[in-house]
């Protein structure tokens, strides 16, 4: 069915209408027919009904003009939903939110134009001056009914009327555009609206009635109407229309929230104001743009560093600025530089801000600029009825499922890569574990990990239904299934990935694929698995001697800083005579500068004339000066530095873990702590440690994507392992200071 077929069907029932009308003698004046709802919009389906109103000004006498109208209708053969209501009931009615949405596009059928002109206008009026207090009304409706139909491109029975991204969906847009309030239709908007208006007739037709559902059984058939190869082809050009728009639909929800609870003083602002976030990124009025003056094509990395910033701030990523990010945008290096690599993993582990953001990015053909073999699995459905989305969007929510566990592992970034990439060979005809193990290697490569981190993904994404498997259809107390298991899993660190791989890719399966049974029977396998792997030290780096400069030799507190710049930041070195608190009152002056430590490493150095400490820190800021860095060192030392408050932790993020791994060192206690990125976290940690008389003898600080990992060997003054009972107070009081 066409747009011109669905024309030609529309008028041919005005027609109807007027012939029926004319029949009645209706008066010339004060009355009017008129069409109402999806059939106001001549968008009359093969089985919908004619939505009609006979409108009369107030004190009009009809006559028995309203009781005889509706038989020539009737007698058609024609679907009729009727109803005859004055002008002041019309105004009345429209209290209603419902019947308020259908009277915003009225179309004149028969009797007197100026009485629908009347009407439109009123409607219009009334919707525009309220709309500041309806549209919440609305959006809880419309989430609602989300709710209970779920969403067109994911559904296995979708709706192609009422799910989010459906025809209604597309009917709300309008009516939010009527509002004046945001710019919320597009051309892309109507094309994907006329061609689900096709989808509904062919669906209609098929099912020989007014249904909106589109059963399995009828994709092939579909697919032939419609003129597409085979039942793939048409599951995933329905779906991505509703995809389109329920992305459109989501975008202009936030903007419609940002313009009804912006303030009066933002009101009345003629040009937004541009909050600088990032490097060549700002945000403004909850969108994320490009800074001023910010040239796409200097930065590779700034694509998935601007969507990073959009997720983790739960923005939105402003469609110009993407779509001039991928059309102007320098392309990525192979391999890729370590911001763009942050980036991604950043985006990756945003939590609620990731679904809208990568659908942007989907939108405006951005994925494929960094990640080409996206194409193979977009909007491919599932074979297994028990996946409740496409073959993309589980992947996604696999990444959100996952950004919740990452407290459970050594390498968050891994995690989240392996999620993203574990279904990544199901466009193949061969087992998805297996195609998707080599073309999950390159691309890990490719985003510039070390052979061995793409080994290790690419083993996950092999093995990532084996942990499941294994659990529930062997024994898990068996060795011989635990020998199984540890085959293909050389180390606990890889164990740890695996288990939290298993636990996201079944919850975004669906709320069936991970009950407490199942997860107990894989929690009883990784236990055992554990016990035999054994007990694992904190990996700690190598670290060198360094020679001490003669300042620092010569003159009782000095501090010899220097900064080496590189391509994605500098590396700032700290020299002085080793006390308790050194390190704190460092990391504290980088703190007053607002610097963020993406990377330490701290140590004990002893020569023949004294013990020194040594750190070196890994920030952003190639542009760092070494004389403000030691001023404010000494400022901090002095007690004149006024430190910036460590930020408490948001409601909803997880909490640090601090553990104490007994068996790591002989002579340190040895404390890692898990927890997210946050400016001042290694000040708080070691200004904690410091202020329990401890000193840190050797620090390793690392940042993966959002969260940092770090590891402190703590001794007491003068070189004495702590105590059981003081490592648990150390442990507690940094678990505190980090608001666990």
């Amino acid at each position: 069915m066409t747009s011109e077929q669905r024309r030609t069907r529309a008028t041919s029932a005005d027609e109807l209408c007027r012939q029926a009308y004319a029949a009645c003698a209706g008066p010339a004046t004060g009355v009017a027919l008129v069409a109402v709802g999806g059939y106001g919009r001549g968008e009359l389906a093969p089985h919908s009904d004619l939505d009609v109103v006979l409108v009369h000004d107030d004190g009009v006498d009809l006559g028995d003009l309203g009781s005889t109208l509706w038989y020539p209708l009737w007698d058609s053969g024609r679907r009729l939903d009727h109803a005859v209501r004055s002008m002041g009931e019309m105004v009345d009615a429209a209290k209603d939110l419902r019947v308020a949405l259908g009277l915003l596009d009225v179309r004149h059928l028969a009797g007197d134009p100026g009485l629908t002109l009347r009407l439109r206008t009123t409607m219009l009026a009334d919707w525009r001056r309220q709309a500041r207090t309806r549209l919440p009304e609305l959006k809880a409706l419309t989430r609602k009914r989300h709710e209970v139909t779920g969403e067109l491109a994911h559904a296995s029975v979708p709706d192609v009327k009422e799910a989010e991204g459906g025809l209604r969906d597309a009917g709300v847009l309008k009516v939010i555009e009527a509002s004046w309030l945001v710019d919320a239709s597009t051309p892309a908007l109507e094309a994907a609206r006329l061609m689900l208006l096709d989808v509904r007739d062919e669906v209609h037709e098929l099912a020989g009635r007014p249904s909106d559902r589109i059963a399995p059984e009828m994709w092939g058939p579909l697919a032939e109407r419609l003129d597409l190869p085979d039942a793939e082809a048409a599951q995933r050009h329905v779906r991505s229309l509703g995809r389109r728009i329920a992305h459109l639909s989501r975008l202009a929800w936030r903007r419609t929230d940002s313009v009804t609870t912006r303030s009066t003083g933002e009101k009345g602002r003629r040009t937004p104001a541009l909050e600088r976030v990032a490097p060549g990124i700002a945000l403004s009025r909850g969108e994320i743009v490009l800074d001023a003056g910010t040239k796409p094509g200097d930065d590779p990395s700034l694509l998935l560093r601007a969507a990073a910033e959009a997720a983790e701030r739960d923005a939105v990523l402003a469609p110009t600025t993407a779509a001039r990010l991928v059309r102007e945008g320098a392309p990525l290096p192979t391999p890729w530089p370590a911001a763009a690599r942050d980036g991604l993993v950043r985006l990756l582990a945003s939590g609620p801000g990731l679904l809208p953001v990568w659908e942007t990015l989907d939108e405006i053909d951005g994925i494929e600029t960094f990640l080409p073999e996206w194409e193979q699995i977009r909007l491919l459905p599932h074979a297994s009825a028990i996946h409740r989305f496409t073959v993309d969007r589980h992947l996604i929510e696999t990444c959100a499922e996952a950004g919740g566990l990452i407290r459970h592992v050594r390498r968050p970034d891994l995690l989240l890569v392996a999620a993203l990439l574990h279904d990544i060979g199901k466009s193949s005809a061969h087992d998805h574990s297996v195609a998707g193990e080599p073309v999950a290697r390159a691309i890990v490569a490719r985003m510039g990990f070390t052979e061995l981190d793409a080994d290790v993904v690419a083993s996950l994404v092999r093995w990532h239904l084996l942990l499941a498997d294994l659990a529930t259809t062997r024994d898990p107390d068996d060795p011989a299934t635990t020998a199984e298991l540890l085959t293909h899993v050389p180390d606990a660190a890889s164990l740890e990935l695996l288990r939290s791989l298993t636990e996201a890719d079944a919850r975004a399966t669906s709320t069936a694929a991970w009950t407490s049974w199942r997860a107990s029977l894989v929690d009883r396998l990784v236990l055992r698995a554990g016990t035999a792997l054994g007990a694992e030290a904190s990996p700690v780096p190598p670290v060198e001697a360094v020679p001490v400069p003669d300042v620092v030799r010569r003159e009782p507190g000095a501090v010899s800083v220097t900064v080496e710049a590189h391509d994605v930041g500098a590396t700032v070195t700290v020299i002085a005579a080793d006390r308790v608190g050194l390190l704190a009152d460092v990391a504290g002056g980088l703190a007053a500068l607002r610097v963020p430590v993406k990377a330490a490493r701290a140590w004990a150095q002893v020569d023949g004339e004294g013990e020194w400490g040594v750190s070196s820190w890994e920030v952003p800021d190639a542009y760092l000066d070494a004389t403000v860095v030691r001023e404010r060192i000494r400022r901090v030392v002095d007690g004149t530095q006024r430190l910036p408050d460590l930020p408490e932790r948001p409601d909803g993020e997880l909490p640090p873990i601090v553990e104490v791994r007994p068996d790591a060192s002989r002579t340190s206690l040895v404390l890692e702590i898990r927890t997210s990125d946050r400016p001042g976290v290694v000040h708080r940690v070691l200004t904690t440690l410091a202020g329990l008389g401890l000193t840190v003898a050797s620090a390793h600080v690392s940042t993966l994507g959002p969260q940092a990992v770090d590891v402190f060997y703590v001794q007491e003054d003068g070189g004495v392992r702590p105590t059981e009972l003081r490592a648990a107070a150390a442990a507690h009081a940094v678990r505190t200071a980090l608001g666990g």
